[in-house]
């Protein structure tokens, strides 16, 4: 009996190990990035969101915004429109982008003071998005082939079990486009949604934190979320940013024609 106890036990413990070993061998530090931003991909949604900027002696400047995105070519890529609906001195200035699975992004910019569209080039991405602590380079997820990817541990984050991922530019030029050296980011183990990420500058220090304090599932057919609240703390300068969606719906069949220079021209 003692030996069939044995036995049946180096099993389940065989077992257990071989499923876990399966697990880290598919599932390593690049596929979890992967799944990660592919679970925030829906096949069309609508938003109106709320940006609040802060600066280092607590004044506040609020925005609204309303945003469109779209699915194309079987999910490789992803198009966004973002609008400034008020206060009035950012009223109706509007941001196109086209974020493709592989290659380089393209990004049009449309000041409506200046009656003018224009394209943020890479070397821009790593600017301020319209005076908040959140950059051009956060608004589309980043190509997965310019980064390596290494697991460092897990660790929990507001209760949420997370994988922590340290996400490295594979070299200067790429740093210098996303604004950052390293990156490490917090990615829950049931659904794969970000929950925190640090951002360390050229220098190789602290320089932003990014907490999601929300998310919402919008499509359970495909498991897809959303965040829903966002901070952006500059631990540089003292300076942070809230994106919090007011209104969001699930809407594949958003119109075609929201993702063309011409309606972002549009007042």
């Amino acid at each position: 009996m003692i030996k069939n106890n044995l036995i049946v036990t180096t099993l389940l413990i065989f077992f257990v190990t071989s499923s876990v070993f399966a697990q880290g061998e598919t599932l390593n530090a690049r596929d979890i990035a992967d799944k990660s931003y592919k679970t925030s991909k829906l096949a069309g949604a609508e938003t109106v969101s709320t940006l609040t900027i802060i600066d280092d002696k607590g004044r506040e400047r609020v925005r609204q915004i309303a945003q469109v995105t779209k699915l194309y070519d079987n999910g490789n890529t992803e198009k966004k429109l973002i609008r400034f609906l008020s206060p009035a001195d950012v009223k109706g200035t509007g941001l196109l982008t086209y974020d493709y699975e592989v290659g380089d992004d393209d990004m049009w910019l449309y000041l409506p003071a200046l009656r003018k569209t224009r394209r943020i080039v890479s070397s821009e991405k790593a600017k301020s998005f319209m005076g908040s602590e959140f950059s051009y380079a956060d608004m589309t997820p980043p190509n997965l082939d310019d980064f390596t990817y290494k697991l460092l541990a897990e660790k929990e984050i507001n209760g949420v079990k997370c994988f922590q991922i340290e996400i490295i530019p594979k070299n200067d030029d790429i740093a210098d486009e996303n604004g950052y050296s390293k990156k490490v980011s917090f990615i829950a183990k049931d659904d794969f949604v970000i929950r925190r990420a640090l951002y360390y500058n050229l220098d190789e220090e602290l320089e932003r934190e990014m907490t999601v304090k929300e998310i919402r599932l919008l499509d359970p057919q495909n498991r897809k979320y959303r965040p829903i609240h966002m901070e952006m703390d500059n631990k540089q300068n003292g300076r942070k940013s809230i994106i919090n969606i007011d209104k969001i719906e699930f809407s594949p069949n958003v119109k075609d024609e929201y993702f063309t220079t011409r309606y972002l021209e549009r007042e």
